[in-house]
């Protein structure tokens, strides 16, 4: 296998907006907090049972690392200690930490907390935390330094509540100066990986660029918010798929945003579009077949990921003459970047990573 790994341009920053050039620049991330995010958990602690379940607000500490203090400070095995997603270093965020410890009903009262933690609450609950256990995430953000009038945004974030955005995977997903991508395929090359955390991430990182290059070919023809004859629809809140040819003319649900198209998560299996879609999928991911077929053989099973993303909960708020701030509620898994870079072309004030 000889192509080399594409870019960190090539996997975000060139691709295509489908709500066309945004109104203005902006300043993201000048500081941690300018970038807020809460999680929205499928279930609180009961209460009680043999797991402990953390909710830690971290600034400038990335996930796995709070979850290895957690670990040593209670005294719990890291394989004892869990979360149930990933957040941005440099940011303020609120999130779940589940820990293994059994025997009694004793919380545990941690003192002299580092810099950049703090523990908002502390319950026992009978079922481990797990990754993927979030309905989606509350997001804060304030962009500072617009070079245009922050009431202009108005229409433009109006169209985003209204349509949705593509549901690109953000440039966090591909590493640090995309060093995730750059090894995940020298990962596919045959470079060996043994750590198991990382060539998930590896894996992860190549996957979510199959996808987004499939999705941006379908921003390109105007059908990333609409099904093409042959296509596999799927939900906001699940993970089903079911064809296109199962839906009515008119269905409501594509206008509500709560069915869409979905696109591939590449590997061995899984279902695949026909007729139109399965012609337009495959010429996207022609150059990469190679990867492809490498992913199949390391095992990672094929699976589709709506392409559009719904945009709920929405609003805006002028700070002053050059600042807006924006909150919205995305589903678990989802980028709030893909929104950002619809409404306006910001650049980072510090590079973040989970």
């Amino acid at each position: 296998m000889s192509e080399s790994a594409p870019d960190l341009a090539g996997a975000w920053h060139d691709l295509p907006r489908a709500l066309g050039p945004p109104p203005a620049t902006a300043l993201l991330r000048a500081t941690p907090a300018d970038f807020r995010v809460m999680e929205d958990p499928v279930m609180e602690p009961e209460g009680a049972g043999e797991h402990l379940w953390f909710l830690i607000r971290k600034t400038g500490w990335n996930t796995a690392d709070v979850g290895q203090w957690l670990g040593r400070t209670v005294g719990a095995r890291p394989r004892d200690v869990s979360w149930a997603g990933l957040k941005d270093r440099l940011a303020v965020t609120e999130q779940w930490f589940g820990v293994h410890r059994p025997g009694g009903n004793d919380i545990p009262e941690l003192q002299e907390l580092p810099a950049g933690i703090e523990i908002l609450r502390v319950a026992r609950h009978g079922r481990k935390l797990r990754t993927g256990m979030l309905q989606g995430n509350y997001f804060d953000l304030t962009l500072r330094e617009l070079d245009r009038p922050p009431e202009l945004f108005g229409p433009r974030l109006a169209m985003i509540a209204r349509s949705g955005v593509p549901n690109y995977f953000g440039a966090q997903r591909f590493g640090r100066d995309g060093g995730n991508l750059d090894a995940a395929w020298r990962m596919l090359d045959g470079m060996p990986v043994r750590n198991r955390q990382r060539r998930g991430l590896f894996l992860s990182a190549a996957r979510s660029f199959l996808f987004n290059q499939v999705l941006a070919a379908r921003v390109r023809a105007g059908c990333w918010d609409r099904p093409l004859s042959g296509d596999l629809m799927t939900f906001t809140s699940s993970n089903s798929l079911f064809p296109a040819a199962g839906l009515s003319a008119g269905d409501p649900r594509l206008a509500w945003a709560d069915v869409h198209p979905a696109g591939p998560l590449p590997g061995r299996g899984g279902m695949a579009p026909e007729d139109a879609a399965g012609a337009l999928e495959a010429e996207a991911l022609a150059p990469w077949r190679e990867q492809i077929e490498a992913l199949g053989r390391l095992g990672v099973d094929g699976a589709r990921r709506a392409l559009r993303l719904p945009v709920q909960r929405l609003w805006w708020r002028r700070e002053d003459a050059s600042t807006l701030r924006v909150g919205f509620w995305l589903p678990a898994g989802a980028f709030a970047t893909a929104v950002l870079r619809e409404a306006c072309d910001y650049r980072e004030g510090a590079r973040s990573s989970t």
